[in-house]
């Protein structure tokens, strides 16, 4: 028995005193309202009209119902509303990660955003490498995050938040002039600074693999945990990094060099389980695209003059100011 809905049809019938006017309101044959408010007296086991006059009025059992019935129509109203919510992403607990050392104002923006797409959402935001998100995916453990493709794993789907070009970063007393880009060959007898394999092995692998093929296989290369000890190597004259001018510009004292040619474009992606992923991984998606590509911009003038990139996502082309 539909109670919700013979509760709702009882509640017309009893302000309109008449079955007629009711099933007109509510858009359904008289027969068919007359049918249903009598399956709810025989379910109450109670008479809720009295039918002996062209208008119905209520029984006493009738206004007892009254009121309850006005109650438990605007529970179920509410409780219909709040699944609805929770199907579409709005409502429960969104888990999200993105990868160690994202900046502060990068986290506020993700946070804010999703905020303001769905405020009754908790997003329990979290810290993983590439390989430890793949991993938390697959377990369920996690909803979705942010990585760098391309990622060793199956069963997810991606959808492009950001695209950056890697270029040499160095100590800025052994840069060459301001605009000149760096050939990998002339870096054959350098040592090679690089996010650490166990992070993402893939895009690892993928960089060595480029380097070679441009003529530069690093005698030595050193793996970094993070951005910190990454620029921190580099500015000890421990070999010569390759990263984004984002993360170069947090240190003065290096300057960031385009490759010729441009040979390596590190693409982001918001990942998620390509089957029964979580209402609001998509929004997390686009919020990730609109706050990346916003956050670097104050960030890539260089404090000595030099000339910023500009970087273009969400996988459109790379392009530099001219």
């Amino acid at each position: 028995m539909d109670l919700g809905r013979h509760l709702r049809y009882f509640l017309v019938v009893a302000r309109e005193g008449h079955f007629g006017e009711a099933a007109v309101e509510l858009g359904i044959a008289q027969p068919a309202l007359s049918q249903s408010v009598r399956r709810l007296e025989e379910e109450l086991g109670v008479t809720l009209f009295d039918r002996s006059r062209r208008r119905v009025s209520l029984t006493p059992a009738g206004r007892l119902l009254v009121s309850q019935a006005r109650d438990l129509v605007a529970g179920e109203a509410r409780l219909r509303e709040t699944m609805r919510r929770t199907r579409d992403g709005e409502l429960g607990t969104l888990r999200a990660a993105v990868r160690p050392g994202t900046p502060a104002t990068a986290l506020r923006g993700l946070l804010r955003g999703m905020a303001e797409h769905a405020p009754g959402l908790d997003v329990d935001l979290c810290e993983m490498t590439g390989s430890e998100l793949v991993r938390a995916l697959g377990e369920g453990t996690v909803d979705t995050g942010l990585l760098t493709t391309p990622f060793e794993g199956s069963g997810l789907l991606g959808e492009p938040v950001l695209r950056e070009e890697l270029g040499a970063v160095l100590p800025r007393a052994e840069a060459p002039p301001h605009s000149s880009p760096v050939a990998l060959a002339d870096l054959a007898d350098r040592e090679l600074v690089l996010s650490a394999r166990r992070s993402d092995p893939a895009w690892f692998e993928r960089v060595l693999y480029v380097c070679r093929e441009h003529g530069w296989t690093p005698p030595r290369v050193r793996e970094a945990g993070d951005a910190g000890f990454l620029l921190g190597l580099v500015l000890a004259g421990l070999g010569v990094g390759l990263e984004s001018a984002r993360v170069a510009a947090r240190e003065p004292r290096l300057a960031w060099r385009p490759l010729e040619g441009a040979p390596l474009l590190r693409n982001t992606e918001a990942v998620r389980p390509a089957r029964d992923a979580h209402p609001a991984a998509p929004a997390f998606a686009e919020v990730a695209a609109r706050v990346l590509a916003e956050h670097p911009r104050s960030s890539l003038a260089d404090p000595h003059g030099e000339r910023p990139w500009s970087l273009v996502y969400g996988g459109g082309p790379l392009t530099r100011p001219r």
